[in-house]
């Protein structure tokens, strides 16, 4: 009764970004020529180069708000966008902070609120390999600014540097992988931008959102990324898809085995057939 009861849980947690799932997303294909063409910094971001000596993924989180972003809502606690502790996206059981925290191959070496936008930031170090994972938390209202940098980053227009004890560390364009995970907000808004790479440097991304190929894809055409899992339909964006698929990544497996590994982490939670999960998480 009790797995039967969990099962039913997570089938509605999988429906949480999309108010009507019966409704067809609008696909945009083109972009409107209005547009600004953005090849340095705006809106006070930061382009600071930097060359990691180990490899570093950035993942970016907007959290889950049932007030601020346009999904079905959870439940109370666990949709409050303004306290990670709690969120569904980061302090719950499957999400980034809780789950990668659980993993044997990662160690939390730094936990701390950034400012009011970045509520937390998480690092890890990978037990056996030379990688880091920075993790942001971005309060659930500000979902456009999440999603912005996450393009920004992916594009290396934005580009950063932390400095942790006596370690730096290249964090957005600076990252060798850039995800973003939580609610699609491109349902929601639009960007007047265009994301175009100049350094001629190609980043690997991930993007666990609904329908995130089809409303990220016409944003990166011009970033010159690697897009290792997207998605096609709607899902529920929690760490374990994206932890199993870190895991080939490290293992510099190909985008078809990160997938294969994305997709069968999503079923066995999700329950949803592993033919389904391998539609609904796409490479290239």
């Amino acid at each position: 009764m009790i797995k039967r009861l969990i099962s039913f849980l997570i089938i509605i947690f999988v429906l949480v970004h999309c108010k009507n799932k019966n409704e067809k997303p609008v696909i945009s294909t083109t972009v409107d020529s209005t547009e600004r063409t953005i090849k340095k910094p705006v809106n006070n971001c930061t382009n600071i180069e930097f060359e990691n000596t180990s490899n570093t993924i950035h993942i970016i989180v907007a959290l889950c708000d049932n007030k601020y972003q346009g999904i079905i809502p959870v439940p109370e606690k666990i949709g409050n966008g303004q306290d990670p502790k709690n969120n569904l996206y980061w302090g719950t059981a499957y999400g980034i902070k809780s789950y990668f925290r659980r993993s044997p191959n990662w160690t939390l070496k730094h936990a701390k609120q950034v400012d009011s936008i970045i509520l937390e930031r998480i690092i890890f170090k990978h037990k056996t390999k030379d990688y880091t994972i920075v993790a942001d938390a971005y309060d659930g209202k500000y979902i456009k600014n999440a999603t912005e940098t996450f393009l920004r980053s992916s594009a290396g227009i934005e580009k950063d540097i932390i400095n942790i004890n006596k370690d730096t560390i290249g964090i957005k364009g600076n990252s060798n992988l850039v995800a973003y995970i939580g609610h699609d907000g491109l349902m929601d808004f639009q960007l007047n931008e265009k994301f175009i790479n100049t350094d001629h440097k190609k980043r690997d991304v991930i993007i666990l959102a609904c329908y995130s190929k089809n409303y990220f894809q016409p944003h990166l055409e011009k970033a010159n990324v690697n897009p290792l899992v997207w998605t096609t339909g709607l899902m529920a964006p929690e760490a374990y898809t994206i932890h199993d698929a870190i895991e080939g990544y490290i293992n510099k497996e190909s985008n078809e085995a990160i997938i294969l590994r994305a997709a069968k982490a999503y079923n066995r939670y999700q329950k949803c057939g592993l033919q389904a999960s391998k539609r609904l998480l796409v490479s290239e």
